[in-house]
């Protein structure tokens, strides 16, 4: 069964990796989710040029109803050098993506260009995208000034780049943002973040479950699969053939995975389901995938990816 994926050149032996936010902080969570037999790579948390605490707690909290989780995180993580370190040093066969979210178009050039001179030969995710940071918008949603930043970004950046997008709801919003898009020399594009601004009440106490932001979070999740495979779709039928898709958002099961390649990913990313589950979790996707995939009659992904069916 070939469950294979390659992007920019590498590749990646299974299609499964954690979402950056997700077991991802520290060198000792990063190395446990390379060390699973199952995952194809992984990404660093978004990185910010400074550590940063992140927000008040409560800050992350799981449904009761099994419908997914809500944070207002704020990108907690240890430092643009913290991580820089791990990904120029560490020995590893699999793609490491290296994730930066800086607060201003200024803090992201500054940390491409480190990049840009440093010694790694990974990918990069450029997380336009954080719905939790108090008085900082998701920079995705401004297609002028995310036209801007990609414009400078490509001025001197020559590695493999890619962008995290937040959910979009219109599809002249498709349209825009991949026109915008479609004029870089993209490796990738990641689709979805975390819903933003979602709010959920304690049944007993009526009371918001989560500090930050008077209760809004970002929500991940069961609850949120259908925008995440209509943003995958809407972006893979828009988006030039040479920029890959990574899809993420409401994974808890093979046939999650499935249906994410079906609508266009050629790596899936799991969130909420690895805060819950931890890291055996990618074991019982794959296991899963391979199990519908020979159920159908397919030996290779490649026989999925993209072909959703629709009703003529």
């Amino acid at each position: 069964m070939n469950l294979t994926a390659n992007i920019a050149g590498f590749n990646f032996d299974h299609i499964l990796l954690n979402a950056a936010g997700v077991v991802c902080q520290t060198s000792d969570e990063l190395d446990s989710v390379l060390a699973s037999d199952y995952t194809g790579a992984v990404v660093t948390k978004s990185a910010t040029p400074s550590l940063r605490p992140g927000n008040v707690s409560p800050r992350y909290h799981e449904l009761t109803n099994g419908l997914g989780t809500i944070n207002s995180m704020g990108l907690p993580n240890e430092g643009f050098d913290y991580y820089m370190d791990y990904v120029t040093q560490k020995q590893t066969d699999k793609p490491i993506f290296f994730s930066v979210a800086g607060l201003s178009k200024q803090e992201n050039l500054d940390m491409l260009h480190k990049i840009e001179e440093s010694e790694f030969n990974g990918l990069v995710e450029l997380n336009l995208s954080c719905p939790n940071v108090p008085g900082k918008p998701q920079t995705a949603y401004d297609f002028e000034t995310t036209e801007e930043i990609l414009t400078g970004v490509f001025s001197f950046f020559t590695k493999p780049l890619g962008v995290k997008l937040p959910p979009y709801f219109d599809i002249v919003h498709f349209d825009n943002i991949a026109n915008i898009l479609n004029k870089f020399p993209l490796a990738f594009v990641n689709a979805i973040n975390s819903i933003g601004n979602g709010l959920v009440i304690d049944e007993e106490t009526d009371t918001v479950v989560i500090k930050p932001k008077g209760g809004f979070g970002g929500v991940g999740g069961p609850i949120v699969k259908a925008t995440a495979l209509a943003n995958v779709r809407a972006l893979r039928q828009r988006l030039n053939p040479s920029i890959k898709m990574v899809g993420t958002g409401g994974v808890t099961s093979g046939r999650d995975v499935y249906e994410h390649v079906l609508c266009g990913a050629d790596l899936v990313e799991v969130g909420s389901q690895l805060a819950i589950e931890g890291t055996s979790v990618f074991e019982r996707l794959e296991k899963e995938l391979a199990a519908i995939l020979t159920e159908k009659g397919y030996n290779s992904l490649d026989e999925v990816r993209g072909q959703l069916k629709i009703i003529e």
